[in-house]
This record gives C-alpha cells, sequence and structure tokens, in this order.
C-alpha cells in the first residue's frame, strides 16, 4: 500500500522526534551509570534535567544572559547536569570522554556568544551547570578567599564584607558574573588601576584536566596555572575554585556619575578625558558610559555621556584631584556621595539607592536582553572629527551603548606577558560596543549589522597589528573554529586576544589537552603530532 505523499513529512518528522527522544533517554541512562561508577560521591537523580523534564527550560534559561542563543533555533543540550561536589564534576569529565559527548560547562551564564550553553558545531552535547558550587570561604587573617565557580563576583564582594569594611577584591562591575568563568578571561573593574585585574590577583586554583584529575597550583604546575587566568574559559578544564587574594579598601570611598548631552560640549569633554583618563590618580577610577536618550534640549534625541566614578577615598580629596588633574568636568560635592565600598559595587553596577547588599546573594542579572557586542583597545585619543562621525552612528540605532573604561595605574606597571591577558602599557582605554533589542530573531540582523559597520567605522582610531579585542567580551566574528580546530585558523582571533602569549597558550594547550578534549568555537587549539619544539 502506498502511503500519500502529503503524511510522509509529519510522520518522518514524528520518527525523527522519537528517534530523538531515544538517544536522549540512553545517553542519560549510560552517563549516570558512567558517573555512578566513577564518582565517590552519590550522584542523585535530581541532579539532572532532560529535555522532556518540566523544569529543563527554566535551568537552561536561568543564568543565560544572551536571548539570542536562547531562541527555539538554537541547539539545546541533551541534557544538564548540575553537580553537588566537585567530585561529581571530575566524574562528569571522564564520562564525557568515555562516552564521546561533547561538554560545555557554565559558571555564570556570560559569555557574550552563549558557548557556556549553545553548541552550534557539535552535537550531541551536554551541560555542566554549576551553579551549586558557590561555596566562598574568606580568610581575613590570611587576606584570601577560596571561590567555588559557581559563585557569583556579588556573592564574593558580600561575603568579604560581611568579615571586613576595609577588604575588597578587584574585578567585575556586574555583579552577577560566575567566578569561575569571569577570571578566566582577566576580570577587569572599578579597581583595576589600584590593583589590576581579578586574575592578577588569583593565588591558587582547582581545576579537572583532561585525564579527569582534580589539580591545584602546585600539582599543575606554573605553566597550566599561568595559563588558566587570563587565557580565556573552558580551553584548559574545568575550573573548580580559585584562591583570591583580598586587596585593602579604605572604610569611606566616594561614587559620583556626571552626565553631559552632546549640547553641553560633551564632544570637547571626552576629548579632554581620552588625555587624563589613564594618568590619573590610580585611587580614582572614571569611566564613560555613552547612550541615546531623549534628552535634548526640546526632548528630542541625543547622545549623553556619562562619567561614572569610584574613587578610593573621601570627598574632599576627590574634589582636590579632579580640580587639579580633569577640572573640565566641573564636579561638585554635591555630585558625590561617600559610602562604603560595598555598597559602591552596588552604585556601579546599576543597582537603586538605598538597595540593600543583601541582594548580592540572589546572584541575578539586573538585565536580560537580545544583544551582540564587541571590543576595541585605544591607544591615541581619538579625534573631535571622529567623535562627531561616531554620534551620527549612534543616533541610527534603536539602543546603543558604549562603554570607555580607563586604563593606566597598576594596569602599566604589570608586564603583557605576566599572565595570558596581554593589555597593559600603552593602552588608554577599552571601548565596548554593545547593541541591544527586545523583539528576538525579527529584526536581529539589522542591529547586528549596525554593531558590523560601527566596528568598521572605528578601525582608523583603535589598535592595530592586530586590533586588539577583550575575550571576555566574546566575538565569533573575529574567527571561529571549524570542526577540527588548526593553530593557523585559531591566529586570526588568537592573536586579537592575547597578542603573542597566544603561542605560549598553544603550547600549554598541546601538552596539557593534546586530543583537545576541551573545546569551542574560540578554544585554544593544541598543534597536531607535534612537540612543543614547534612553537619554540
Amino acid at each position: 500500500m502506498m502511503i500519500p505523499s502529503n503524511y510522509l513529512l509529519p510522520l518522518l518528522s514524528v520518527l525523527l522526534l522519537s528517534a530523538s527522544a531515544t538517544t536522549s533517554a540512553s545517553l542519560l541512562d549510560n552517563f549516570s551509570k558512567c558517573l555512578s561508577v566513577n564518582s565517590e560521591l552519590y550522584v542523585p537523580s535530581s541532579t539532572f534535567f532532560s529535555q522532556n523534564n518540566s523544569s529543563f527550560s527554566s535551568i537552561l534559561e536561568s543564568s543565560a544572559q544572551n536571548l539570542r542563543y536562547l531562541v527555539p533555533s538554537m541547539p539545546k543540550p541533551e541534557f544538564i547536569f548540575t553537580p553537588l561536589y566537585e567530585a561529581h564534576v571530575q566524574a562528569a569529565v571522564i564520562c564525557c570522554k568515555e562516552l564521546g559527548v561533547h561538554l560545555r560547562v557554565r559558571s555564570g551564564g556570560h559569555d557574550y556568544e552563549g558557548l557556556s550553553y549553545v553548541s552550534e558545531t557539535e552535537t550531541p552535547f551536554i551541560i555542566v551547570d554549576l551553579a551549586k558550587l558557590r561555596s566562598v570561604k574568606v580568610d581575613i587573617d590570611d587576606n584570601s578567599a577560596w571561590v567555588q565557580a559557581g559563585a557569583t563576583i556579588g556573592e564574593v564582594y558580600y561575603r568579604i564584607s560581611e568579615k571586613s569594611k576595609t577588604h575588597g577584591f578587584p574585578a567585575g562591575l556586574c555583579t552577577s558574573l560566575g567566578v569561575g568563568g569571569h577570571i578566566t578571561g582577566g576580570a577587569y573593574g572599578s579597581m583595576m588601576r589600584k590593583y589590576g585585574l581579578g586574575a592578577d590577583n588569583v593565588v591558587d586554583a582547582r581545576i579537572v584536566d583532561a585525564s579527569g584529575r582534580i589539580l591545584d597550583r602546585e600539582a599543575m604546575g606554573e605553566d597550566f596555572f599561568w595559563a588558566i587566568r587570563g587565557g580565556g574559559g573552558a580551553s584548559f578544564g574545568v575550573i573548580l575554585a580559585w584562591k583570591i587574594k583580598l586587596v585593602p579598601v579604605p572604610a569611606t570611598v566616594t561614587v559620583f556619575t556626571v552626565t553631559k548631552t552632546l549640547e553641553q560640549c560633551a564632544t570637547k569633554l571626552l576629548h579632554r578625558w581620552q588625555e587624563v583618563a589613564d594618568k590619573l590618580d590610580e585611587d580614582l577610577f572614571i569611566r564613560v558610559i555613552i547612550q541615546v536618550a531623549n534628552a535634548g534640549p526640546k526632548g528630542e534625541k541625543t547622545v549623553t555621556t556619562s562619567y561614572n566614578s569610584l574613587f578610593l577615598g573621601g570627598a574632599e580629596r576627590l574634589l582636590k584631584v579632579v580640580e587639579e588633574s580633569f577640572p573640565e568636568l566641573g564636579l561638585t560635592k554635591k555630585d558625590c556621595t561617600e559610602t562604603s565600598w560595598i555598597k559602591s559595587v552596588l552604585y556601579i553596577a546599576g543597582y537603586p539607592s538605598n538597595t540593600p547588599p543583601e541582594v548580592l546573594l540572589q546572584g541575578k542579572s539586573l538585565f536580560k536582553n537580545y544583544f551582540k557586542a564587541k571590543s576595541d583597545f585605544v591607544k591615541d585619543p581619538i579625534p573631535e572629527t571622529a567623535l562627531k562621525g561616531l554620534w551620527k552612528r549612534l543616533l541610527g540605532e534603536d539602543s546603543p551603548l558604549m562603554i570607555w573604561t580607563p586604563y593606566g595605574g597598576m594596569m602599566s606597571k604589570i608586564s603583557e606577558s605576566e599572565i595570558p591577558f596581554p593589555h597593559r602599557k600603552g593602552t588608554l582605554f577599552k571601548i565596548q560596543y554593545v547593541s541591544t533589542w527586545q523583539d528576538g530573531e525579527k529584526n536581529a540582523t539589522k542591529h547586528i549589522d549596525w554593531i558590523r559597520r560601527l566596528y568598521n567605522y572605528m578601525a582608523p582610531y583603535v589598535s592595530m597589528l592586530p586590533r586588539a579585542a577583550y575575550v571576555n567580551y566574546r566575538d565569533l566574528d573575529l574567527g571561529m573554529n571549524k570542526n577540527d580546530s588548526s593553530f593557523i585558523q585559531s591566529s586570526v582571533w588568537g592573536y586579537k586576544y592575547f597578542k603573542d602569549n597566544f603561542n605560549r597558550l598553544v603550547k600549554v594547550k598541546t601538552k596539557v589537552d593534546p586530543d583537545n578534549f576541551f573545546r569551542h568555537e574560540q578554544s585554544i587549539p593544541p598543534l597536531p603530532l607535534c612537540s612543543e619544539h614547534c612553537l619554540a
């Protein structure tokens, strides 16, 4: 009997879905059995979320920041595993290797291109979500803390402030960043000009390597330890925890935000900021947040530039510092708010005033958007004529955002090769470009095309050879590993993120993960069938 063709397509779809469900179920069953054999600690069934589990979508979406990678057309993991202990993570690595399953690891879900929860290049894949590994143990006497990878940086700040009002840690401004991935890319924040990056202030770590061993700094060796502090996430192993070095902060710090529109001479002021921002007192951090708003004299659309600042000291000394080095800002005592360091964290992160610090324990993001982002580093001030061209382009987009982050201070004193993060002396500031939207896939192409055109426009005014980029602002436009990643292919984006440190990262990768078990669209590649002399 012939089956009418109009029945074939629905029938085929049902069969494919059925086969897929069977595959997922058998994979989960095999994985679960493998874990029970390889984990010294019991693995409850409640740690698994398959696609037919009613909680699957909520767990997948829980910490995913870029909604572009949650649309129905994006590949989904076969299941999500939420380990309760470090031994569970160790067993998961062993079992993924044994079963030939591709692994993605998520700590905070902030990867700009969704690489911690989506794989567009390899299927099937699973997610190991570290959200339940979030212990923060602060030792004030030792000026240190052990922090598990699933904790957010906001939780870390809060736990430090619980023990001391005069200790802090120099890492991210966004408080929902997962510590595991955040530090692997560098981790900059409002104290970077005083103390450097988060990764500059890590003294030990625990990691699961490609053989399924849990290693600390002594066991992994200095090359391996060097690579994981700024060499990008998920190339060398699964970070379980960092031991961070705490830094002193004053009991009283000062914050302010001063906003100028185009009609208030924003162009000239921003040009002046470029000339002084990296030379200011290292206790002073002034970033510039550039947006479009209906803030013109008659409510028309204009560009706003907001000078958003943390000063490690009181308002009186701050006013003297600004008067001496950046009087053009016109800062007054009325603009300044004296506060504690932990409350300054909330202020810089954009929380409403009077928000209690306990909100940091929720580990939740203030914003989730569909977005595309890019980055640049600037070595010479951008001329006013170019800024005017920039304003025209910003005014042509719905919700553009630029953040200019000042360098100098300690950032200029640390060698480019001290850790893999190379953007140091000679950098005036970093630019982050973002376009956000809320209508899903509908107009995504329009917004992505706009940010690519803006990036092209900025080319003459930013770093060159290479045109540098920040790995924690992941940008797949810079290049991607295709199937078997090669050194030549990966070096296109690798030198932009890491400059010459890319060569050393490849040597470390070849030594610690020669089979490229830990891989993604922009992971560090190993050299194929080649000893270390290839990059000597």
